[in-house]
């Protein structure tokens, strides 16, 4: 009995793996995009502190957003290391984010606002801003729960644009 493979779609994954080792081997600067939940444990943002210090330390630009936990988190780390090498995107206006995080936004030199989406259920400008974000990236790392359903969608989005991504689970 003779098995059919279809070649196409055999191609089209070993480009796909190609590219994601070479990605990953890349020794230069990358654009990194590092996205995560609000509602995470202080133990879980400091290691996601300590890992965008690292990643910016090591020449790499960092992208994120404004919201508290992860993202701001990943702000903390990378403006330790090299506050040039940040770029945050805002869903919406600054005035919008949560008052715990305003304070760290308004030191970040390279901070995109969306005040046009302030007419937006955060969910929605969420989801605009992380496709933004990821378009804008080489490398998607995410921290989610299983149910983290627009940082999930914005992994899919990622991974359809060809982009490395590296997911973390939470639960």
């Amino acid at each position: 009995m003779s098995q059919s493979i279809d070649l196409p779609k055999v191609d089209e994954r070993v480009d796909e793996l190609v590219q994601e080792l070479a990605a990953i081997q890349q020794t230069s600067s990358k654009r990194i995009a590092l996205l995560g939940s609000r509602h995470v444990p202080i133990t879980h943002q400091n290691l996601v502190e300590t890992l965008s210090y690292a990643l910016v330390l090591g020449g790499n630009r960092l992208l994120t957003s404004g919201a508290t936990g992860i993202n701001l988190a990943a702000i903390r780390g990378a403006l330790r290391a090299d506050p040039n090498l940040l770029t945050v995107i805002l869903p919406q206006s600054l005035d919008r984010q949560p008052r715990e995080s305003r304070e760290q936004l308004e030191t970040v030199i390279h901070l995109i606002e969306h005040g046009e989406n302030d007419n937006l259920s955060l969910a929605e400008a969420s989801a605009q801003c992380n496709q933004e974000i990821v378009s804008k990236c080489q490398q998607l790392i995410c921290f989610a729960f299983h149910d983290s359903n627009t940082l999930l969608q914005t992994c899919r989005d990622a991974e359809e644009q060809r982009k490395v991504v590296t997911l973390f689970y939470f639960d």
